[in-house]
């Protein structure tokens, strides 16, 4: 089995996985995980976008093309608990998918060889993390697993039972 094979297989496996967790979340996308607050859902598919948006940035060198949601879901920014501060809780579904289906192309694009290059652009703090484009893609895959995790706990708080 090639690395892209398996780089491929774990970006599938977290995007399916966070498909079947926010289908029944849409009605309550602010649900937070807890009574004192954290990550509700549409922040965090909106930094799931945003981080997937980074990938292009950090293979290639070029914007990020949700940059302008950097205000609302770059690493560090505040949860907001106003729906009307984020863009609509579909339209953050749609281009988080949209751009995982381009991180898939560009895994593609990259192929074998291209996983051992160094990145173009590293977030500072994760140069030992990122030092080459297939640990890029791995390290943003299993990113979206945090996230994961933090919507499976909304889910609950909102009442919804377990998907497995």
């Amino acid at each position: 089995m090639k690395a892209t094979d398996l780089i491929r297989f774990a970006m599938n496996l977290t995007e399916q996985g966070t498909a079947r967790l926010i289908e029944d979340i849409r009605n309550a996308p602010l649900t937070q995980p807890c009574a004192n607050g954290g990550n509700h859902p549409l922040w965090a598919m909106g930094h799931l976008a945003f981080i997937e948006g980074n990938m292009h940035k950090i293979v290639t060198g070029e914007p990020n093309p949700v940059e302008h949601w950097a205000p609302l879901f770059a690493p560090g920014t505040t949860v907001k608990t106003d729906a009307k501060a984020y863009p609509p809780f579909e339209e953050i579904v749609r281009t988080y998918r949209d751009l995982r289906a381009a991180n898939l192309k560009l895994l593609d694009h990259i192929g074998e060889a291209g996983l051992d290059r160094a990145p173009k652009f590293i977030q500072p703090g994760f140069e030992e993390m990122m030092k080459t484009n297939g640990q890029a893609l791995l390290a943003v895959t299993l990113h979206n697993m945090v996230h994961y995790g933090q919507i499976t706990d909304c889910r609950r708080a909102a009442g919804l039972k377990p998907l497995m």
